[in-house]
């Protein structure tokens, strides 16, 4: 049985997806997983098990260019049995409607009848995460999901993550914090710098190392994050935000003892790395995309406006991040810590 799936859009996405893959394999274990996906996504998709293929889409989100979609699915006629959409867009059923893909199953959403042919209608109640949402297509519709639920887990080889970390001349001769300080989808997302800056400072003066990691859009707030800390201390910390590809991103924060991260796609990429890491919630909800791992500690005010899911603070104030300090962040990574983590 040869499954196509059309992958989301995002890294935290595309790392929860892997839920459904596992949950694909319980079913059929000599299934073969294609997933269609931006080609941003193969270090993730490659870093996963139970895919057997990633294959690259050329087209950016938002792009309809029907002609391109067509000829897409007209190579990949014949196959596949099934196609499982995780986007709930009309643009994301073309595909594998050109491709005259027997059984395409997907949520209800954005027109899509006669494009899809298993097409299920979402109990948000009955499936509040993200993850069930994703489980469920596995199984027929109405389907009680199994339990425990599978956790996303990257797989790492040493060999790339010792290159990466001989291209950027690290170590790990002291534990290794890691701060993922940005977040792609706004600022509402974002726990300020001077905040990260107060726990870097704490664990460099424990004898810790930090690594800040990112995109090329990180790249400014990591350096406000490391100017703050006075010289003696600034030099042991690393801003690799924009400078490593996302594959070196995965290996090198497979090193890390501990992790800080906002709600963002490197958390759950630290998360599905089993690395120890405090996630800092602001205008989201860990209830709809909680990090999935063994050690995990969530932090969070839950003021009266929040969540919001907006992307800037609707009163300007930000005070869902603002007001949550850094001793509840080192309180957590205490939790967290006894002994440091070996790498696996």
């Amino acid at each position: 049985m040869n499954i196509l799936i059309v992958g989301p859009s995002w890294v935290g996405d595309m790392v929860m997806a892997q839920t459904l893959f596992q949950c694909l394999k319980q079913r059929h274990p000599q299934c073969e997983i294609d997933v269609l996906a931006p080609e941003w996504s193969r270090p993730i998709l490659e870093r996963m098990p139970q895919v057997r293929k990633a294959l690259s889409f050329p087209l950016g989100h938002g792009v309809l260019e029907l002609a391109t979609r067509r000829r897409i699915g007209k190579s990949l006629a014949g196959q596949y049995d099934q196609a499982i959409l995780l986007p709930n867009s009309l643009k994301s059923a073309l595909v594998p409607f050109f491709a005259s893909i027997p059984k395409r199953t997907g949520w209800r959403g954005e027109f899509r009848y006669g494009l899809l042919n298993d097409v299920r209608t979402l109990d948000k109640e009955r499936y509040p995460l993200m993850i069930e949402r994703f489980m469920a297509l596995a199984y027929e519709p109405g389907a009680e999901l199994p339990k425990p639920y599978p956790r996303p887990s990257l797989a790492i080889d040493p060999v790339t993550r010792e290159a990466a970390l001989a291209k950027f001349g690290l170590s790990l001769d002291r534990p290794v914090l890691a701060l993922c300080p940005g977040a792609e989808f706004g600022e509402s997302k974002r726990w300020p710098a001077e905040h990260y800056a107060q726990v870097a400072e704490t664990k460099i003066r424990e004898g810790w190392q930090v690594w800040l990691f990112g995109s090329k859009n990180d790249h400014s707030v990591g350096e406000d994050i490391r100017s703050r800390l006075i010289p003696g201390l600034r030099e042991e910390s690393v801003n690799l935000s924009g400078d490593t590809s996302l594959a070196e991103a995965i290996d090198l924060l497979s090193c890390a003892d501990s992790v800080v991260s906002n709600d963002s796609g490197l958390m759950h990429v630290a998360a599905a790395l089993n690395r120890p890491l405090v996630a800092v919630y602001g205008s989201t909800s860990p209830g709809f995309t909680p990090p999935l791992a063994e050690k995990v500690e969530v932090v969070r005010l839950g003021i009266e406006c929040s969540p919001c899911f907006d992307r800037t603070c609707r009163f300007g104030h930000y005070n869902c991040l603002r007001q949550l300090m850094p001793p509840s962040v080192n309180d957590a990574l205490g939790r967290l810590q006894g002994a440091p983590v070996e790498v696996q």
